[in-house]
């Protein structure tokens, strides 16, 4: 069920049409969010930097692919759910992990990365494989592919290998693209209210690929993440909204302040 955007609570932005700049420093103001109107409560979300994320909700707080070390995440909310795509370095890093998982803290990864994690975060995670699917405090956690389609490209993110995250809470869909291009799961997504999609060349795609695939799925908000590259690979957020135009409201935070 979509959830109207009056419902969105606006604090600490300034507007422009149908994209919102969000003033964030990479470890300043406490991390100043956009704030979301979910069942039960509020959802808050703290960008961290590239493809790290936490989102504060009423059923506790969820870190995504936390890397950086624990100094980046030292004004935010302790970690009750760690989610990782997969096993890269700008989606996992061990000695972040360490700074961050705390005695109760719960881990839901990828096939990958259980294998590289230590017993003892082990002991914390469960794995998920594309299709998979968990539940931690009334989430609903859905493991989706994530995938590279471009030939030259498939050794980045082999078919198979790699998770995105769909989590629904009470009705509030949440995707989380991790590493991929414009594939066909992505495309059939349905009923998405919240989604974080990734750009950068050539690891995953370009912008007009992500605004294409996002145009169809039709999330009611997107967050164009994850979209500095190399050799010129890195994606323009702004180009991705202006494509998008009135189909979806991008929101537009500052990951790499």
């Amino acid at each position: 069920m979509k959830h109207s955007r009056r419902n969105f609570l606006k604090t600490g932005v300034a507007f422009s049409g149908g994209v919102v700049m969000l003033p964030f420093a990479v470890n300043g103001a406490a991390h100043a969010a956009h704030e979301f109107a979910v069942p039960g409560g509020t959802l808050s979300v703290h960008p961290v930097a590239h493809a790290s994320v936490v989102l504060k909700t009423p059923k506790g707080v969820i870190y995504v692919d936390p890397v950086g070390g624990g100094e980046k995440y030292a004004e935010l909310p302790a970690a009750d759910l760690v989610l990782i795509t997969h096993h890269h370095g700008d989606h996992f890093n061990a000695d972040t992990l360490v700074a961050i998982v705390g005695e109760n803290t719960v881990m839901m990864v990828n096939p990958e990365v259980m294998e590289k994690l230590s017993d003892d975060m082990k002991a914390k995670a469960t794995s998920l494989g594309n299709g998979d699917a968990g539940e931690w405090n009334g989430i609903g956690v859905h493991a989706i592919p994530a995938y590279n389609t471009t030939a030259g490209r498939e050794k980045f993110h082999p078919k198979g290998r790699d998770n995105g995250y769909v989590l629904n809470m009470d009705g509030f869909q949440i995707y989380l693209s991790g590493g991929t291009e414009d594939i066909p799961e992505m495309r059939a997504l349905k009923d998405i209210d919240l989604a974080f999609v990734c750009m950068n060349l050539p690891f995953t795609m370009d912008v007009e690929a992500a605004a294409s695939a996002v145009a169809e799925f039709k999330p009611t908000y997107v967050y164009p993440y994850h979209y500095r590259g190399k050799d010129g690979g890195t994606q323009d957020p702004a180009a991705f909204a202006k494509l998008i135009g009135d189909a979806v409201e991008v929101k537009l935070g500052d990951w790499y302040g």
